[in-house]
């Protein structure tokens, strides 16, 4: 049996995997819709 490997994007907010149509970079996550789907969320300092 054959197998297939296909590349695919990850968003870092919701963690959402999925194949993208096009072979631009896709804008926003088609899930959460964010834009910056492709960076981590930032850890807030306290400020006290």
């Amino acid at each position: 049996m054959g197998e297939i490997t296909l590349k695919g994007y990850i968003c870092e907010r919701c963690k959402h995997k999925w194949v993208p149509r096009e072979k631009q970079k896709p804008m926003v996550c088609p899930k959460c819709k964010s834009p910056y789907w492709d960076r981590k969320k930032r850890k807030v300092k306290n400020a006290t």
